[in-house]
């Protein structure tokens, strides 16, 4: 079932039946690793990385309706607008199936938006997987890649979800087994509260910071055959610069070694950080140390959407 857990308010069929509704959740992610070797041709820039999926996530609610129309509705009112990648999702499909039927989409949302955690991706991908398996649509995977690669450099790897290692712009997808290390049992993300501007921040990448992939490499053959590894191997070429450019991601950052986070790091380009904890005991007290002083910070674990449990090691 990928990223999405679906449930429905009526009975499995085929076909159009307007009033059907299908709710789905959409997990955010951490970059663990993320190694830039440089730009491309086309502009982009050339990524290895390693994604895994968080018990952190936004609900979505999908019903059919016979007008030819996508509506949203989001509980944080900026986003509902036809930009929403849910909307684009929803009409990519009925482009591509020529659906005459629409649908109004509610949509609860608790990610923390434009953070590096690939909230707006996640809720891409999950709508794509509800039409499919909810309304038994023809769509193969290879169909859903498509339409989630030009949705986005990371929907892809959220059609799946758990662990992963990603490659080109990120749409190259290598599913990893759910090899999880007992050092990073618990999570603790803090989101500052200012916005990065992910462009800026490649735009901002010296020579210095491009890297040939060893990092995640190293870090995934650890995962994959259980061996330990330094959590300071969990490297992220745009770190330097965002810490940098923003005060406020490298005060939060002090902050959090403050209140007794011992390895912090940057997922994606930010502003969003990471701590890894083995035991809840030292996580809960970071935790509450960070909410005290007033950051949106949240404690959570590694989750394998598909219904895995991790392997510990």
């Amino acid at each position: 079932m990928g990223n999405a857990y679906i449930t429905s308010q009526s009975t499995d069929y085929t076909g159009s039946t307007p009033g059907r509704t299908r709710f789905v959740q959409s997990y955010a992610k951490i970059n663990l690793t993320l190694d830039v070797l440089g730009r491309r041709a086309d502009g982009f820039h050339e990524l290895v990385t390693l994604m895994q999926t968080l018990d952190i996530y936004d609900t979505i609610c999908v019903s059919e309706i016979e007008e030819p129309r996508v509506e949203i509705i989001c509980s944080r009112p900026q986003l509902s607008t036809a930009e929403n990648l849910i909307v684009r999702a929803v009409q990519a499909v009925r482009q591509r199936l020529s659906l005459e039927h629409g649908f109004v989409i509610e949509h609860q949302k608790r990610v923390p938006v434009a953070a590096g955690l690939g909230g707006g991706s996640s809720n891409a991908a999950a709508a794509l997987l509800l039409l499919k398996e909810g309304w038994n649509l023809p769509l193969s995977m290879t169909d859903l890649h498509e339409i989630a690669a030009a949705l986005g450099s990371d929907v892809p790897f959220f059609l799946t979800g758990g662990l992963a290692l990603c490659e080109g712009r990120g749409e190259r997808i290598t599913p990893l087994a759910p090899h999880w290390p007992q050092a990073m049992r618990w999570l603790i993300l803090l989101k500052p509260s200012i916005s990065v501007s992910t462009a800026l921040v490649f735009r901002n990448l010296s020579p210095a910071d491009y890297s040939d992939g060893t990092n995640s490499r190293k870090v995934q053959d650890a995962l994959a055959h259980k061996s330990n590894f330094q959590l300071s191997d969990l490297h992220n070429s745009l770190q330097r610069g965002v810490l940098e450019c923003y005060p406020e991601v490298a005060q939060a950052r002090e902050n959090m070694l403050q209140a007794g986070a011992a390895h912090i790091f940057l997922s994606g380009s930010g502003p969003t950080l990471f701590a890894p904890f083995a035991q809840l005991s030292n996580a809960s007290q970071v935790h509450q140390q960070l909410l005290a002083q007033g950051y949106e910070v949240y404690l959570t674990r590694a989750i394998y959407p598909q219904g895995t449990e991790a392997s510990f090691f």
